[in-house]
Formats: structure tokens, C-alpha cells, sequence
């Protein structure tokens, strides 16, 4: 995974009107801590930061007081309607070591004859090196017949990666389209039930004093 420097101010003032007018200048509130240091407070370029987030678990290089420091992005805060950055928590990590993070699920192959794919855990959390963690994990549903599933123990890992999530754990289904089908029914109608219910259900009356 490629490095990607970026530049930062430092925060000197706090609360809601000082990040307001952070984020009016153009620039992101961010906290930077980790390895048994004292958090740090910068704000990060919006435009740079935004098209760094598009990648999953995008290794920053930051120039902090003229020091370059590595970290990742552990916490993204975004307004719920224009979805624009509100705050960054990020993580310092060091060449060489450890760390787990959720890595995206790819599916690869040609599914069944009268299967559907259903991709039933998006990411997959595995343990690989800070500077080398996979941008996805490929899990294939060649040879996977309909009515059987792909769990995380099976899937492949990229060189260097170990799986952290429970091994046991489903990642992708192959269903057959009838089962598919009863399957949305059933979900659909516990829905209308629980609807049913709570539109028929009285309120209790508040207990005397």
C-alpha cells in the first residue's frame, strides 16, 4: 500500500466555533495519538484528506512540526447530510509492526449454475504490517456449490496477512434463487408483524403516586 504525505497545521484552540472555523478554512479537526504519546491536535487539508479516505485503511505519512509520523485512520466523523469531514481520530503505527484492521471483501469467479451470491461480510478482519495491509481480500466462489457458504478459515490470504476474525464465521453464501426469495419473504413479513404489533399495542397506564 503506497504512503501518503500530507501536511498539518496545529490546533491550538478547541470546542465547536474553533472546529467550525477550521473546517471553513478548508482544513479538517484531527487528533493523532498512539505508541505512548501524548495526543496530538492538527487539522489536515479537507480536499487532500477526502481522496486519501477513499481507500480503506490509507497509511498516512503526516509532517508534524517538520517530523514525519505514520499513521492510520482509526475514527472518521462526517455530517450525517452533506457528508462532508467533521473530525479525524488517527492512530500512529511504526514500520515493521502488527496491526489489525478490517480489509474489504472482494468476490471473484463464476458462481454456480442457478446460484446467487450473497456477500454476507463486507470486510474481514486480519492481522498484517502497517505498511503492507492488503487493499482487499479475494474470495473466490469457483467450485462452490449451491447451498453452501465460504467461511473466513477458508479464504486465502495475501502473504504476509493472518486471520484475526473468528475463523468459523460465514464471509459469502451461495443460495439457490428459491431460497433466496423465501428468505426475503420470511424477513419481510416478521417486519409487517412487528409493525402489526406495535400499531395494535397499548400503553401502559402510568402507575398511581
Amino acid at each position: 500500500m503506497a504512503e501518503i504525505r500530507m501536511d498539518t497545521q496545529p490546533r491550538t484552540e478547541f470546542g465547536k466555533g474553533a472546529a467550525r472555523r477550521v473546517r471553513r478554512s478548508g482544513w479538517v479537526p484531527a487528533v493523532v495519538y498512539g505508541h505512548g504519546t501524548e495526543p496530538t491536535h492538527v487539522s489536515l487539508p479537507e480536499h487532500d484528506l477526502m481522496l486519501a479516505l477513499k481507500a480503506a485503511n490509507v497509511l498516512l505519512e503526516l509532517q508534524i512540526e517538520g517530523q514525519p509520523t505514520l499513521v492510520l485512520p482509526k475514527s472518521v466523523q462526517r455530517d450525517p447530510v452533506r457528508s462532508t469531514l467533521e473530525h479525524v481520530d488517527l492512530v500512529i503505527v511504526k514500520r515493521g509492526e502488527k496491526v489489525v484492521v478490517d480489509v474489504p471483501v472482494t468476490i471473484t469467479g463464476k458462481v454456480a449454475a442457478d446460484g446467487l451470491v450473497e456477500l454476507v461480510s463486507a470486510a474481514l478482519s486480519v492481522e498484517t504490517e502497517a505498511t503492507h495491509i492488503p487493499t482487499e481480500i479475494l474470495v473466490s466462489v469457483d467450485d462452490v456449490p449451491v447451498g453452501s457458504s465460504v467461511r473466513a478459515g477458508e479464504v486465502a490470504l495475501p502473504a504476509g496477512t493472518t486471520l484475526a476474525a473468528d475463523p468459523d464465521s460465514v464471509v459469502v453464501m451461495v443460495t439457490a434463487p428459491q431460497a433466496a426469495e423465501e428468505a426475503a419473504e420470511a424477513v419481510e413479513g416478521a417486519a409487517e408483524g412487528a409493525a402489526e404489533g406495535a400499531e395494535g399495542a397499548v400503553p401502559a397506564e402510568p402507575a398511581e403516586a
